[in-house]
């Protein structure tokens, strides 16, 4: 009798394997439930029921909704940290910052719109969540603006980039506009791919063929495109 309930007995593996599942399970959920409903909307039974299972039982792995969320946050924060970060790398040490800018660009934006539900949670909640938890992520969030800002600060050193705008403007205005962009995506407005491009070349060029004469407002001058 004791050696048969040895054998049908799950191993450690079996149930670790089987309790990090189900950990998974809640995270996704919870992922989706932040971004459908936003922090104040989301219950721990919105959560149970898009993961299919009793609200108790998310007690065996988080303590709390304050919890739950930080996880999701952590996650968010990381994945498109870890996505931008690995495609830089993965260019030529002396691969021009253009090419740097624009991979860097693409991967922000399809962390976002590709495996969005923890990125696109982050972004919605993040002004809603409790204190204790919004100062812990914003660590997160200021090493992720901090690349940005490293990245664009060797662009202006290697003269790709005009000397006379302010960095820190056109990293915010650049972030915000990826952002921004969870609101509005649709795929048949067409692939991630040229968004990440059309975006890049919009940074990096700009709209008009030439730069305009730009004079101060009421002086009764206009742009020169040609």
């Amino acid at each position: 009798m004791v050696a048969a309930a040895l054998m049908t007995a799950p191993s450690p593996e079996t149930g670790a394997r089987k309790s990090g599942a189900t950990r998974g399970r809640i995270l996704d959920a919870a992922a989706r439930t932040f971004r459908a409903k936003g922090y104040a909307g989301t219950t721990l039974n919105d959560i149970a029921a898009a993961a299919g299972m009793q609200a108790g039982s998310i007690f065996y792995h988080f303590a709390s909704k304050e919890e739950l969320l930080g996880e999701v946050l952590r996650i968010g924060i990381g994945r498109v940290f870890d996505a931008v970060r690995q495609s830089a790398a993965a260019l030529a040490p002396d691969a021009p910052f253009e090419q740097r800018l624009c991979a860097a660009i693409g991967s922000h934006l399809a962390m976002l719109l590709k495996h969005g539900d923890y990125s696109s949670a982050d972004i919605r909640i993040f002004g809603m969540v409790p204190d204790p938890v919004r100062r812990v992520h914003l660590r997160r969030r200021q090493a992720y603006g901090a690349w940005w800002r490293q990245l664009l600060a060797e662009g202006r050193e290697r003269g790709a980039i005009r000397a006379d705008l302010n960095p820190s403007l056109v990293r915010m205005l650049l972030l915000g506009a990826m952002n921004w962009s969870t609101e509005w995506y649709k795929p048949a407005r067409g692939s991630i791919d040229a968004m990440a491009k059309t975006l890049c070349t919009l940074t990096l060029e700009g709209l008009l063929p030439r730069i305009p004469d730009l004079a101060p407002a009421g002086r009764g001058r206009r742009f020169r495109a040609g």
